[in-house]
């Protein structure tokens, strides 16, 4: 059996309890040791295998979990925050099933839930935005050209750009391309939950300098919109005038 694991965004607390459970009971770990905390292969058992994926191939780490199996063992594949956003875990999902190896997989608490938590924000107010966008910026993966930034830009909503800190110049030039103001409330949240957490706050227009003048070239999201700022209506649901399944409207 394959588990796939989020790791969470850093703390190693962070991990669900199903995770560490898995985590601490399997025979065999591959882990993205370029992005996951390694502080959680403290849970793993003695004589536990540990592979750190970070400078092997697909074909590599397939190849350990087929051994794996073959050998009666279980395998946790331990991928950074939840493994279904830039996880890359179809591919090893397609080659586990043409295998014939049971999986099954876990989810874990998202860089952007971290990065919400760490600068105590709610992306989705009442009157601002009710949409969230998830996205990356064009490097050496390519990204659709449907999904081009600015074309996300355009509907104002909130915006959480992953794996973009090092294109910070090409990205500002997109979102405003697209339609936010130089003034739209940005910012940069650096290793979401770690100990060496960083969050900067500013505005679009500044966000190279934001990155330049706090060290910040890999590992941050940056979240866009007016989620960052003041305004925001009341939320409907504990309104006391508004009424609903559980509570009627005082009068």
């Amino acid at each position: 059996m394959v588990h796939f694991v989020g790791a969470g965004c850093g703390a190693p607390d962070l991990i669900t309890l199903r995770g560490h459970r898995l985590l601490s009971e399997a025979d065999v770990v591959i882990y993205a040791g370029s992005l996951v905390n390694p502080a959680l292969l403290e849970a793993v058992k003695p004589g536990c295998e540990i592979h750190d994926s970070a400078g092997m191939t697909l074909e590599e780490v397939f190849a350990v979990m087929r051994s794996t199996e073959a050998g009666g063992k279980t395998t946790v594949r331990l991928h950074t925050g939840d493994p279904a956003l830039y996880g890359a875990i179809r591919e090893q999902i397609d080659l586990l099933k043409e295998a014939g190896i049971p999986y099954d997989v876990t989810p874990g608490v998202s860089a952007f839930s971290g990065a919400a938590a760490a600068l105590g924000v709610e992306y989705t107010l009442p009157g601002v935005s009710q949409s969230v966008v998830i996205t990356r910026m064009a490097g050496r993966t390519p990204v659709p050209e449907r999904e081009e930034i600015a074309s996300f830009a355009a509907h104002g909503a909130t915006m959480v750009v992953f794996l973009s800190t090092g294109l910070l110049p090409a990205l500002r030039e997109r979102l405003l391309a697209g339609g936010y103001r130089e003034d739209t409330p940005a910012a940069i949240v650096y290793k979401a939950s770690w100990p060496d957490e960083k969050c900067v706050v500013g505005r679009v227009g500044d966000l190279p300098a934001m990155a330049e003048e706090n060290g910040i070239s890999r590992m941050a999201l940056i979240l866009v919109g007016e989620f960052l700022g003041e305004q925001y209506d009341r939320s409907k649901l504990y309104d006391p005038a508004f009424s609903h399944g559980f509570r009627e409207a005082e009068q």
